[in-house]
């Protein structure tokens, strides 16, 4: 199986563990780490609506929780193929230095799907001035 496949498959299986009683909108994720390893989201809403949390960040806080700091790959599952929000796209634009290489797929029930580099989904991505030497040292280059 490829790793897209492999991508499509753990996204679609967090999408089905998704918790979102409010707008039943079930949204999974799924990325590729720099470490190869694949990492899985899905959203959680809340009744008090700002505490909601979307796939794509609950992916990264996987990540970054198993000591990876770099995305290679995104896969997003929903029923209509949404793509992620503007927060999650800065998120996402925060642990790469490639934007232009990192792939988003998002797929609808039908599997349809479509594909950005994320620099298109974000094309003008809020990064620091102070430059690399000022990111943590655990943080290793794409």
């Amino acid at each position: 199986m490829s790793s897209f496949n492999k991508l499509v498959e753990a996204a679609q299986a967090a999408q089905s563990r998704a918790y979102a009683p409010y707008s039943h909108y079930l949204v999974g994720a799924a990325i590729l780490g720099a470490d190869g390893q694949i990492y899985t989201g899905c959203n959680v809403e809340n009744v008090s609506y700002g505490l909601t949390v979307c796939a794509e960040r609950v992916a990264i806080g996987q990540m970054v929780t198993a000591g990876c700091r770099a995305i290679k790959e995104v896969v997003v599952v929903t029923r209509d193929g949404g793509t992620p929000c503007g927060m999650c796209r800065q998120t996402l634009a925060e642990f790469t230095s490639m934007p232009e290489q990192v792939v988003v797929t998002c797929l609808n029930a039908e599997g349809e799907a479509k594909r950005w580099p994320l620099s298109a989904l974000l094309p003008e991505a809020f990064r620091s001035e102070v430059g690399p030497n000022l990111r943590p040292t655990n943080i290793p280059n794409d």
